[in-house]
């Protein structure tokens, strides 16, 4: 376990000795004896918080609600800034899982969660508290990763996997870090635009558009976090220019580039998770066309 140190921020965080069993699955453990108001940057992945110990988060939602323990939240949680964790003594999970698997690792598609942080009880059930007590019992960290990566490993072989379809979009976005024209996705895998639109929107939980960027932003607000200037940034990722890039950063946080570039909640990813940015890909083959 290693001691993230930002501003005011003194997290202590672990990671998985090994890779997940799943490909677009990955984990980091938190323990924080107080976590003040963290802002909640979006993340072009499903987002899924499994809590135990003494203490417990709290997530102040952009509707005023509040959601206490274990829950989980589309791609894109925390779009505005309006989104904010909390606690004392919170020690948790948290396991980014790519929109591709999540439906069959969550046994719900991501669009059912209709952009909101849910409770994992509405999902999982008793199955939710189960996982908590079973956490709580173990003293190692990477005990606990195993036990739930086995547990998310079970629920992905037996879920329902996406259209192949709808994957090579999701790939083709991500691979190309947001930068990928989606007038063309559906010409690649032969589909109709009316069609792949509707199912990447059911099966991934946001459309095609919304996707491209998130992804592109997700690129961006790490080279920010990294150091590099605003102007080089728009630049290289795909932004028309500065003040681009500044209206979109604005529009996915509440906050200006500037501000951004100190969120602990990205710049946490160097320890937590060793290749910041976009959740990795499964290995997608690309879908035969007809004829």
């Amino acid at each position: 376990m290693r001691t993230f140190m930002h501003g005011a921020a003194v997290w202590d965080v672990a990671c998985p000795q090994r890779p997940s069993q799943v490909a677009g699955l990955t984990m980091a453990g938190f323990r924080v004896r107080d976590l003040d108001a963290l802002r909640m940057v979006p993340h072009p992945a499903v987002t899924l918080l499994l809590e135990f110990g003494a203490g417990s988060p709290v997530v102040d939602c952009a509707s005023g609600q509040q959601q206490r323990g274990s829950v989980v939240a589309g791609p894109g949680l925390g779009s505005g800034g309006a989104v904010r964790a909390r606690g004392e003594n919170v020690e948790c999970v948290q396991i980014r899982v790519s929109p591709v698997i999540a439906r069959a690792v969550l046994g719900a598609s991501p669009a059912d969660l209709d952009g909101a942080v849910v409770p994992l009880g509405d999902l999982w059930g008793r199955e939710a508290s189960r996982i908590r007590e079973r956490l709580g019992d173990l003293s190692s960290w990477q005990d606990r990763f195993a036990l739930t990566d086995a547990l998310l490993a079970r629920r992905h072989e037996a879920g329902p996997p996406v259209d192949p379809e709808v994957a090579w979009a999701w790939h083709r976005i991500v691979s190309s870090r947001g930068l990928t024209r989606v007038d063309g996705l559906a010409a690649e895998v032969g589909w109709s635009r009316k069609r792949l639109w509707s199912r990447f929107r059911s099966q991934l939980g946001l459309p095609p558009k919304r996707a491209v960027r998130l992804v592109r932003f997700d690129h961006a607000a790490h080279r920010l976090v990294a150091g590099e200037g605003a102007a080089r940034v728009a630049a290289d990722t795909g932004y028309a220019d500065q003040s681009h890039l500044h209206r979109d950063v604005m529009a996915f946080t509440g906050a200006t580039p500037a501000t951004v570039a100190g969120e602990p909640f990205l710049a946490v990813d160097d320890v937590a998770w060793p290749s910041p940015g976009t959740t990795a890909m499964p290995h997608v083959s690309r879908p035969r066309q007809p004829g």
